[in-house]
């Protein structure tokens, strides 16, 4: 289990509850402000400032903190910043662009959707106009509304793992960084082809491993998209094109919760905290043990813990 600490103001440690608001859990430690739960990383912040990232993808989730650094926020970076040569160019905001995103790799119930989306340079204001900025700034109610208008005028490319796949992919040995760099590669390429002969400037991917990872994941792949591809956290304030395929992202995984919902004939809370067990324990009760499978993501640690209040 790798480790990583940063020291951030109160005001960072504020965004960061905001930000893993899904995924924060009840039980906190003396001195802690939160614990947030991801399926490869804990995050526990202090009131001392200090904040502990522990599990698998501890480096790449307390980088996204460490690039958060503003004039009023200033971060003090305690774990060693990794360079790579795929950093955006400072122009790339004005530049014709693919952008890649995922939802759903943090939610025990629901599947995983990535989305590339072009953006031509002089779509920019019209999008702007729509209102697409980061998603993580909009409710479920306005991520459809703009949503359902952006489909109508950019290229994009939607793909949807569902549960029964997830985990018979995960059984298999794959892990969540490979599923969604594979997922990534496909639905740019699949954008590629929907839009030659037409080439944008660049690739901007919102970075979840570093790129030797990541491409390191591609190997064996017949295609792979590689030229001009960028990296970068937070990329949804970097290009409009990720902010706009997150939102069309979340917009089919929130259908796609809906439905799920609707089998179920319940309500299925989003994220991986405390409710979700209960709401998995009440499936198990109505379905049985098995009927997880359709609509989890078993390895989580929530399955043990439905399971365990089911049988109370």
């Amino acid at each position: 289990m790798s480790n990583s600490v940063i020291k951030v103001t109160t005001g960072i440690i504020e965004k960061m509850k905001q930000h893993y608001a899904r995924s924060l859990i009840e039980k906190i430690p003396q001195g802690g402000v939160f614990v947030a739960k991801l399926p490869s990383c804990t995050i526990t912040a202090y009131k001392s400032g200090k904040v502990l990232f522990q599990g698998s993808s501890a480096t790449q989730e307390s980088e996204k903190w460490n690039n958060s650094s503003q004039p009023n926020d200033q971060i003090t970076r305690t774990s060693k910043k990794v360079q790579h040569n795929y950093a955006p160019p400072s122009n790339i905001a004005s530049l014709s662009i693919i952008g890649s995103d995922e939802v759903g790799t943090g939610d025990y119930f629901g599947p995983m959707t990535v989305v590339a989306a072009y953006v031509h340079k002089d779509r920019i204001p019209l999008l702007k106009e729509l209102g697409v900025k980061d998603s993580k700034n909009l409710n479920d109610e306005q991520i459809c509304s703009i949503a359902k208008d952006i489909i109508e005028v950019i290229p994009y490319s939607l793909l949807i793992l569902h549960n029964p796949k997830y985990n018979e992919l995960q059984k298999s040995g794959m892990t969540q960084g490979k599923i969604k760099t594979l997922l990534h590669n496909q639905a740019i390429v699949h954008l590629q082809k929907k839009i030659a002969p037409e080439k944008p400037n660049g690739i901007l991917v919102d970075q979840f491993a570093e790129p030797n990872v990541y491409f390191k994941h591609l190997s064996g792949q017949k295609q792979i998209a590689r030229d001009n591809i960028f990296f970068s956290t937070k990329a949804e304030g970097v290009h409009m094109a990720v902010a706009a395929a997150s939102i069309i992202a979340r917009y089919s995984f929130v259908k796609e919760f809906e439905k799920l919902s609707k089998k179920a004939n319940m309500e299925l809370p989003k994220g991986a905290g405390a409710k979700v067990d209960i709401a998995a324990a009440k499936l198990i009760n109505k379905l049985g043990t098995s009927a997880l499978n359709d609509f989890t993501k078993l390895h989580f640690a929530n399955t043990q813990k439905a399971m365990k209040i089911a049988k109370k």
